[in-house]
């Protein structure tokens, strides 16, 4: 979308954008951080009932219920790194703290969990929720599904 569209969808002015967020590139990185921040909030509401042991595994059953939802396209954070090959715009900085802050709960959880290596575990759960959404997104749930399946064997030990 470009940038004329936002402004006349939001029937503002150029003059606002530039007040507000200083350039284009910033309000995409401004969209994508109340994403994650949205994001966050409700998976750690997702999860608070959740006994820490079983966190990592309910994950999992929160992308199967994400690929399943009918407004399910895939991730924004994966969009916009594929549309932005500038490492240094302020939307990848964004997506790089996402990624952050899932590699450190996948940490959490998998030690809760207490497989032999629950750092290995953690990062293979990452690599197990990265194909879970991008296959989804082309195959359908059944990519979530499998991770999950993949997930429990994987915490298991």
């Amino acid at each position: 979308m470009g940038i004329d569209r936002v402004l006349a969808e939001a029937e503002a002015a150029k003059a606002s954008l530039y007040q507000h967020f200083g350039c284009k590139d910033q309000l995409v990185a401004s969209y994508l951080e109340r994403r994650t921040a949205e994001a966050r909030a409700h998976l750690e509401a997702y999860l608070a009932d959740t006994p820490s042991a079983q966190r990592a595994l309910r994950f999992f059953d929160w992308v199967v219920e994400w690929a399943e939802s009918k407004d399910f396209r895939g991730c924004p954070l994966q969009h916009t790194v594929t549309e932005l090959p500038d490492a240094s715009h302020p939307a990848r900085a964004i997506a790089h703290g996402q990624r952050e802050w899932f590699s450190e709960r996948f940490l959490e959880w998998a030690t809760a969990a207490g497989p032999k290596d629950a750092k290995a575990t953690a990062r293979a759960m990452m690599v197990l929720f990265d194909g879970a959404v991008a296959g989804s997104e082309v195959d359908g749930p059944q990519r979530a599904r499998d991770a999950r399946w993949m997930a429990k064997r994987l915490l298991a030990g």
